[in-house]
């Protein structure tokens, strides 16, 4: 008798731990395959290629960039809404108090990138902004030793040589010209002052911003499915954006029809298709992996520019752009070894 209690109690145990982690890990929906992984991320890559175009459309109708920024996460935070609050609820209602510190760091995170890299469009070219905004997964790999403990390889670090050197040429590339056989350079003092180097500053720290957003998310996003994360996150980045807005004292309200297609534009392809695809695919391929297929967007959005708004890019920043791209590509391929 003593033995069969005993055997009782450990197939109860047994089934406890087995609800238990079925718990945890819910829903129990099998991975999609990689034949649907790739493709899926190839349209996440092309839908947010169309942000930088969509934001000059917006800017050229009159919105300011802080104003663009706010209404594009507050309209995918609405969007989402129904469905997190009514499918998700128990998800929501069940976080702990630092996982909200947590989101809410990485909302505030997301909200400064989206606000200085759509500012830096203002003074600089497409190519050299988003060339620029796309080194995030260059430094995810540098900080991930002080903030994940992660060790770098020689050839990490060599990637990130490479991709410092491209973004210093890609600047460069806005404030010299190429004359008579050499580089005309202005003197340092004009250079600081230029409009373009501004905006090639702005993209910088947007890239920095992101890259925070990243760090501190990936834990928030182990312990939380897809649509109550990104609903989380977008919502707690709009508050953050339209504090800024008032703050800075640009109103939401006053612009042309032509000004709203665009916000909303910008709300359904590069963010809910677009960003919302990356953190889907993060949940069954390595982060350094869904990194790499960042490097795609510079070649979308400057094919785009180049074919709307005329904006080719010279040969001087084709090369830097390359340095950057593989600089990057190297970085996370090394990353994803270790």
């Amino acid at each position: 008798m003593r033995t069969l209690s005993k055997c009782q109690e450990m197939d109860n145990s047994s089934n406890i731990s087995h609800i238990m982690q079925a718990m945890h890990n819910r829903p129990v929906s099998p991975p999609p395959r990689r034949l649907t992984l790739i493709p899926g991320l190839g349209v996440g890559v092309l839908a947010s290629s169309t942000a930088a175009i969509f934001i000059l459309f917006a800017q050229h109708a009159g919105a300011p960039s802080i104003v663009i920024a706010a209404y594009r996460l507050t309209i995918a935070s609405l969007i989402l809404a129904p469905l997190a609050l009514t499918r998700y609820r128990s998800e929501l209602g069940g976080l702990r108090r630092s996982q909200w510190v947590l989101v809410l760091l990485s909302g505030t995170f997301l909200a400064v990138h989206f606000a200085s890299w759509i500012t830096s469009l203002e003074y600089t070219s497409v190519a050299s902004s988003v060339v620029l905004v796309s080194t995030t997964p260059l430094w995810v790999a540098l900080l991930s030793p002080l903030v994940l403990r992660e060790r770098l390889s020689p050839a990490a670090l060599l990637g990130m040589l490479l991709a410092l050197i491209g973004g210093a040429v890609v600047a460069l590339s806005d404030a010299c010209a190429w004359q008579a056989g050499r580089v005309d350079c202005p003197t340092l003092h004009t250079f600081f002052n230029g409009q373009a180097v501004v905006g090639d500053l702005l993209a910088l720290f947007g890239a920095w911003m992101a890259s925070g957003y990243m760090l501190v998310g990936r834990r928030v996003r182990s312990s939380l499915e897809l649509v109550p994360y990104i609903f989380i996150v977008y919502s707690m980045a709009a508050v953050v954006l339209i504090t800024i807005m008032f703050g800075a004292r640009e109103k939401p309200v006053g612009y042309s029809p032509s000004v709203f297609f665009w916000f909303v534009l910008l709300a359904l392809i590069p963010q809910l298709v677009g960003h919302s695809t990356y953190n889907w695919a993060l949940k069954y391929l390595p982060a350094s992996f869904v990194a790499v297929t960042l490097l795609g967007e510079p070649i979308g959005s400057t094919l785009l520019a180049f074919l709307i708004f005329q904006q080719s890019p010279g040969w001087i920043k084709i090369l830097g752009g390359v340095l950057i791209l593989a600089g990057i590509y190297l970085a996370s391929r090394t990353r994803n070894q270790s």
